[in-house]
């Protein structure tokens, strides 16, 4: 079985991008592992599929719904596919020890 990365994005087109120019797109040629995009803005439930919304308690800017984002991460690990990880400028840093640790 190909290792598969999903990716809950805004923008699906982006993907493979830089990662298709790289050694790991040299290893998507080959068949080595799999991307497989997932569009979050599917899982939105208003006419407009609205994915953002303003912070709870107020502030400035806008934050994800939370009730699309559980939507689309329930059905990126329908199968059982984990980890998930997910990016933010708070969370833990992702180095070498942290993919390594991931990989096995």
């Amino acid at each position: 079985m190909t290792w598969t990365a999903r990716i809950l994005t805004l923008f699906p087109e982006m993907f493979p991008g830089p990662l298709g120019l790289s050694l790991a797109g040299k290893a998507l040629e080959r068949g080595d592992w799999r991307i497989e995009t997932i569009d979050i803005r599917t899982f939105a439930t208003d006419k407009h599929r609205t994915v953002d919304d303003t912070p709870f308690g107020g502030g400035a800017g806008m934050v994800m719904r939370p009730d699309v984002v559980d939507a689309a991460l329930d059905h990126a690990m329908r199968d059982g596919l984990a980890p998930a990880i997910y990016l933010t400028p708070r969370g833990r840093v992702l180095d070498q020890e942290l993919v390594k640790a991931l990989s096995s």
